[in-house]
């Protein structure tokens, strides 16, 4: 038996795993502050069960996490994924105008919060056969930096360390455990929006990303998903600690 936890999962990426991995046989739970009414409806081979966690909350989102891990180790599964996907793109903003509690939610979410997750998992199968597998969704942001991304450069190229980091004590250890990071590009979500109605004076690549609307440039959330799920359900040949960029898969 195998399970999955997607965070994120009331809409756009998250929702499209979800489902895709319900299609394969897995028993998903899916973890965020809304419930995604397609899941709750689909009738997919695996299961779906919504935890209504808000990740951006640290003080509300650890014992209810852990619940959900326990409940998951109490089945015995061979195999427990752990998708990180939820996270935001605001603030929008230059550094020197950002609202402490705007950059705090956002750090707790992009950041933070897969960093416990993983932890949790990790802490969960210690001394168990079940294998966990880690994906955690980054963004081609973490490595060049943009104006009025701050936050966003800085909370996605720190979960690129620790995934590497992560993923190098895994095979030092010589567990079974593996965690990846996966670029997914750009998709026809909410955030996208958010972004094309972001404040120009803040954000100076506004124009770029208009474009992308309007050259039906974002790929679908369902074909970005299809290519991480792809890689999840083949553990023997997933490489620890790489980056699974969709660019290499989708033209």
């Amino acid at each position: 038996m195998k399970y999955a936890i997607v965070t994120g999962t009331s809409k756009g990426l998250g929702e499209s795993v979800a489902r895709l991995l319900m299609d394969e046989g897995i028993h998903v739970i899916g973890i965020s502050r809304r419930e995604s009414e397609m899941l709750e409806n689909y009738n997919g081979l695996g299961s779906y069960t919504h935890a209504v966690i808000d990740l951006a909350d640290h003080s509300a989102m650890e014992t209810p996490l852990m619940d959900v891990m326990t409940s998951i180790i109490n089945e015995k599964p061979e195999l427990i994924y752990l998708v990180n996907n939820a996270a935001m793109v605001e603030p929008i903003e230059r550094a020197g105008s950002m609202a402490s509690a705007d950059l705090t939610n956002h750090v707790q979410l992009n950041l933070l919060a897969p960093l416990l997750a993983t932890n949790m998992l990790l802490q969960a199968v210690k001394g168990i056969t079940t294998r966990a597998i880690v994906a955690n969704v980054t963004s081609g942001a973490a490595n060049r930096s943009v104006y009025g991304w701050s936050a966003y450069c800085s909370t996605k190229a720190g979960l690129n360390r620790f995934t590497e980091t992560v993923a190098l004590e895994q095979e030092e250890l010589n567990t079974d455990h593996k965690v990846i990071l996966y670029n997914p590009g750009i998709m026809d979500t909410e955030m996208q929006a958010d972004i094309r109605s972001a404040d120009k004076q803040a954000f100076k690549d506004i124009e770029t990303f208009k474009q992308y609307k309007e050259d039906n440039s974002l790929r679908s959330t369902d074909d970005v998903a299809r290519v991480l799920v792809n890689v999840l359900i083949n553990p023997t040949t997933i490489e620890n600690g790489k980056q699974y960029n969709v660019k290499d898969y989708l033209s």
